[in-house]
């Protein structure tokens, strides 16, 4: 009996850590400010393309507070590389469209870091839909390239 109760002791602090990592990084006012040369949010319906983690339902509630009514959608010219998109000809990116209003489009930016680690531009999607997509900072995009010098790999 002892060990059930360790074993539901260690799930608690394990599910309470994970809870306190998610707000920390995806919802607390710490650890990230919106750089002020950003322009305003308009107040109106968002159309957003995510095609990493963003595509998993649970993610997209903790980080949004909703689901965005997704839609399957592509992005053609592009590539998938690990964390970022790459303009590609003939390739293509599946992912989802999500609908979200200025303070969902808000929490996705403070997610993705926007300013700091992520750009959101504009770009058209298979279908004709105009979204905005989240593309690594130019100074970013190799922030997690092995050093070819080193005798040994970092995986991330």
């Amino acid at each position: 009996m002892v060990w059930l109760k360790r074993l539901v002791t260690l799930s608690a602090v394990g599910l309470l850590s994970l809870a306190g990592w998610l707000w920390l990084t995806m919802l607390s006012p710490w650890f990230y400010d919106r750089p002020e040369e950003l322009p305003a949010i308009e107040q109106r319906t968002h159309q957003v393309f995510v095609y990493g983690t963003l595509r998993y339902a649970p993610i997209r509630f903790v980080v949004m507070g909703s689901l965005g009514a997704p839609k399957e959608a592509v992005l053609e010219g592009y590539q998938r590389n690990g964390l970022d998109l790459s303009p590609q000809p003939g390739s293509r990116v599946e992912g989802l469209v999500l609908s979200v209003n200025a303070k969902e489009l808000a929490r996705l930016d403070r997610y993705e870091r926007l300013g700091v680690r992520y750009e959101r531009v504009a770009l058209t999607l298979d279908d004709g839909t105009r979204a905005w997509v989240y593309k690594r900072l130019p100074e970013q995009q190799n922030a997690f390239v092995a050093y070819a010098e080193l005798p040994i790999a970092l995986v991330l």
